[in-house]
């Protein structure tokens, strides 16, 4: 990793970094970060991944899978329950009761609960994701300040003094970057995922490292770790970066001394963040009825975790034909840093970046490589903040240095921002985007054909709109023998691999014992008229064997494909 600048604590004078007439810049102060700016930018950066929600909501473009699980999830939590969603027990097989705590390990969901006993809607899971990805707007501009107003390492004295301006843009630029960014526009795009936390913790994280408020780093550390079961593998990874930055090294007193505190914390965290990821896959997912291999999806590399150490053990290079083996795995690498020109690489903190970035490059599920996903999102802050310490340090070192780190900045901005505008900014604001296509705004007509109670089977896409109001489950590839089946039978939908398929099932329903009440656009609505059994319907029992889904041969082959 190449050298870095300005960002060891073990050089950070104790006395302000700006003249005192510029404190209320410095971090941790109430000038002008707490002020209009860090609001405006708040605001539109709630509107924004806000927004892009409601739009694919409106389009009826959010499906049961993933909205409608986090609806039942979160729902069961605001009723003082576990988080169960039959849409997702049903399709994979679980037995019932199954808890989502099983599938993830994400207690920190909990959390949205209050908001359910305002408005029991999978909307407001929409808007709690925009309000908690918002919240990322003051950490990142807090830690603009921190990487912009520090000493060059080895730099006598305090870092520029030329005034708060150039300090209050880089903040301005960094939030508005953060705010709108691409990631986070496609994370809003995907309706709601564990990200909503992953983000502003990660910030949080990263921002109270940065000021050597190791107390509060450790507390966001945690709450990752009850984030998702594997943040606690970037919890551990930051844990490495905080040793390197806390060694002793150097001649004066200071640094020859290091940081303690934060050699410590650093130690705990390398320990414990891989600890916790552990624990949550071998003990708490299997307690709340899960497998702790479900989501392995590396057999290229080996059948199991023991078997894939073994197999790199005897061929490293394994990794590497792994993490090649298809065109868009490298070009996904190439997109999140070449969107940065590289400034990241050139950071410690990068490094975070592995664990989640490995789970991608080398699963053998096409949907890890494409960027139209939430998985973005999980690397933004961490990609920004390495930039931004990169930069900091280049604007330390003064004359030549300090123009160049300007105007990368400016480059690495406007680049954002037309990705930004490109992969989601342009959908947003053209009305047609925000009009369902016929064979939706069918599926939303045939779901009001469907009473309140009623017993459910739904294609993906109007799963969200039935959750509140009816007992659904997504219809696949399985009958269930439900009162009403709401299927497309022109258009290919999640989780079927052909049309046919589709039309197949219709069939097969017409002739034992369903007929048809409603019908258009290719959208078809049946109701079992009789109790003749349906040949291969199945409900999950306490005996089922859970399954893992297929995805089709068609999805993934570029960047931008879902």
């Amino acid at each position: 990793m190449p050298v870095e600048t300005g960002l060891s604590p073990a050089t950070r004078p104790n006395r302000p970094l700006l003249p005192r007439a510029n404190r209320t810049s410095t971090p941790g102060s109430t000038g002008p970060l707490t002020g209009r700016r860090t609001a405006l930018l708040t605001l539109l950066c709630f509107a924004a991944t806000a927004a892009c929600g409601l739009q694919q909501w409106s389009a009826v473009l959010l499906g049961g899978f993933d909205l409608g699980i986090f609806h039942q999830g979160v729902a069961g939590y605001a009723h003082l329950g576990l988080p169960i969603s039959p849409v997702k027990s049903y399709h994979h097989e679980f037995p019932p009761g199954f808890s989502l705590l099983g599938d993830h390990f994400s207690p920190v969901l909990a959390a949205l609960a209050p908001l359910y006993w305002i408005w029991e809607d999978p909307r407001t899971l929409i808007l709690g994701q925009a309000l908690l990805l918002a919240a990322g707007v003051p950490l990142i501009r807090r830690i603009a300040v921190h990487c912009f107003t520090r000493p060059a390492a080895g730099a006598a004295g305090d870092a520029p003094a030329d005034g708060t301006t150039t300090v209050r843009r880089v903040a301005d630029l960094a939030g508005l970057v953060y705010g709108l960014g691409w990631p986070l526009l496609a994370a809003g795009r995907g309706g709601f995922h564990e990200v909503a936390f992953a983000v502003p913790l990660t910030l949080l994280m990263l921002e109270r490292g940065l000021a050597r408020r190791y107390g509060a780093a450790a507390l966001a550390a945690a709450l990752l770790c009850a984030t998702k079961e594997d943040l606690g593998l970037l919890v551990g990874v930051y844990g490495l970066v905080l040793l390197w930055r806390s060694r002793p090294r150097g001649d004066r007193q200071g640094e020859r001394a290091g940081d303690r505190r934060g050699l410590a914390y650093g130690a705990g965290l390398l320990i414990g963040g891989p600890l916790a990821a552990a624990l949550a896959i071998v003990w708490l997912i299997p307690a709340m009825g899960g497998q702790p291999d479900y989501y392995w999806v590396y057999g290229p590399i080996g059948p199991d975790a023991g078997t894939a150490l073994g197999n790199l053990l005897s061929d490293p290079l394994l990794l590497v034909r792994v993490a090649t083996n298809a065109t868009v795995k490298p070009l996904l690498v190439l997109w999140l840093f070449g969107t940065f020109l590289l400034l990241p690489l050139r950071s410690a903190t990068t490094l975070c970046l592995l664990p989640l970035l490995a789970e991608r490059v080398l699963s053998d599920n096409p949907n890890h490589w494409s960027i139209a996903h939430h998985y973005d999102a999980f690397l933004w802050p961490v990609l920004l903040t390495a930039a931004l310490e990169v930069l900091g340090g280049l604007y330390a070192r003064g004359g030549t240095r300090r123009h160049a780190a300007l105007g990368l900045g400016a480059a690495v901005v406007a680049g954002s921002l037309v990705c930004s505008l490109v992969l989601g900014g342009i959908s947003v604001l053209t009305p047609a985007f925000w009009r369902p296509s016929a064979s939706n705004a069918a599926l939303v007509r045939g779901a009001e054909q469907i009473p309140d109670g009623a017993l459910v089977e739904a294609d993906n896409q109007v799963v969200p709109r039935l959750v509140g109001r009816t007992d659904v489950v997504l219809v696949d590839a399985t009958p269930r023998g439900r009162d009403y089946v709401l299927i497309r039978s022109d258009t290919r939908t999640f989780p079927f691999q052909t049309v046919a398929e589709q039309a197949e099932r219709i069939d097969l329903l017409l002739a034992h014992g369903y007929r048809q009440v409603w019908a258009e656009h290719g959208v078809v609505l049946l109701r079992r008229e009789s109790d003749e059994p349906v040949p291969g319907a199945r409900v999950p029992g306490d005996d089922s064997t859970p399954v893992k889904e297929i995805v089709p041969s068609d999805v993934g082959h570029n960047l931008f494909k879902g």
